[in-house]
């Protein structure tokens, strides 16, 4: 079986953890997922099995929204809720105008400093295992992209937002920064993703949904095919001629009969034979310009 599963991954079970289980239930070797979620946070996690396993990747880099809730006053050593607390204050002078002005700052093209327990590496160590051993890491800044970034609800001391970001956001950074800024300080209370690409947590399968239709054996139903993660690329139905150059993984031209043959603003694409099957992933090299097969499905 080859696709993906849209999980609603709950609280306390780390994303490792559904991906085992997903092994188990289904008997499939090649599961992955795109996207941890800590094991606090809950909501979207899509879980790639077979051939699906493949497009991870592209999976990882699409835009997520979350729906967190920060907690004014309280600083942490991990930036939420898990952690010890390092500070503590009185944020009751922070008014819900002041939170609205602070937020316009995060918005857009940012720099985030990474929680000093995440996965981001070290010298080949994850930072979290540094943070543990007592061994204090300096850790460089990296470009984050806030696409979206709005107060839901203020109910001192929590400040509920709405945030759609690019890949490799910290929303515990986001927190913590924003009490920073605010000067009270601030850490995560809870975390929801509600959306992972064209993945929506309203759509999502729940644990005891996902065990029933592997009990029932009607589990197939829920996977989704390989290219639901794909569909905001441009597509292309090639004839058999193209189609075997594809599959030898051999740079080709598309023609007027390949249309569209001018390749798309992210210059890769879909590739379909006639009958509809996905065939493979073509990114395009302009130097060349010619279409080189990234990705070959079976």
């Amino acid at each position: 079986m080859d696709g993906i599963l849209n999980i609603n991954k709950p609280t306390g079970r780390t994303s490792f953890s559904i991906v085992a289980q997903v092994k188990r239930l289904s008997g499939e070797r090649r599961v992955g997922h795109a996207g941890t979620l800590d094991p606090d946070a809950s909501g979207v996690l899509p879980v790639c099995l077979g051939q699906g396993t493949r497009i991870v990747q592209f999976l990882m880099n699409t835009t997520k929204s979350y729906r967190a809730e920060i907690e004014l006053g309280v600083t942490t050593d991990t930036y939420d809720a898990s952690g010890e607390i390092t500070r503590q204050t009185d944020p009751s002078g922070v008014s819900r105008e002041k939170v609205e002005s602070a937020l316009v700052s995060f918005r857009g093209d940012i720099q985030q400093i990474p929680p000093e327990y995440s996965a981001v590496k070290y010298r080949g160590r994850p930072l979290y295992q540094w943070a543990r051993a007592g061994i204090k890491v300096e850790t460089k800044s990296r470009p984050a992209k806030i696409y979206r970034l709005e107060l839901i609800e203020f109910k001192s001391p929590v400040a509920t937002i709405e945030v759609e970001c690019g890949k490799g956001t910290y929303i515990r950074s986001l927190a913590h920064d924003l009490g920073q800024n605010l000067g009270c300080g601030a850490s995560l209370k809870s975390l929801v993703r509600l959306h992972c690409g064209p993945f929506d947590v309203r759509d999502s399968i729940s644990l005891p949904e996902l065990e029933a239709a592997f009990q029932y054996g009607y589990w197939q139903r829920l996977v989704r095919p390989i290219d639901t993660a794909l569909s905001h690329w441009a597509a292309v139905v090639v004839n058999d001629d193209t189609g075997r150059l594809i599959r030898n993984g051999s740079p080709l031209v598309l023609g007027k009969d390949d249309s569209p043959a001018l390749p798309p603003a992210d210059n890769r694409c879909r590739a379909y034979t006639s009958d509809g099957r996905l065939i493979g992933l073509l990114r395009f090299d302009p130097e060349r310009e010619q279409w080189q097969p990234e990705k070959v499905f079976g």
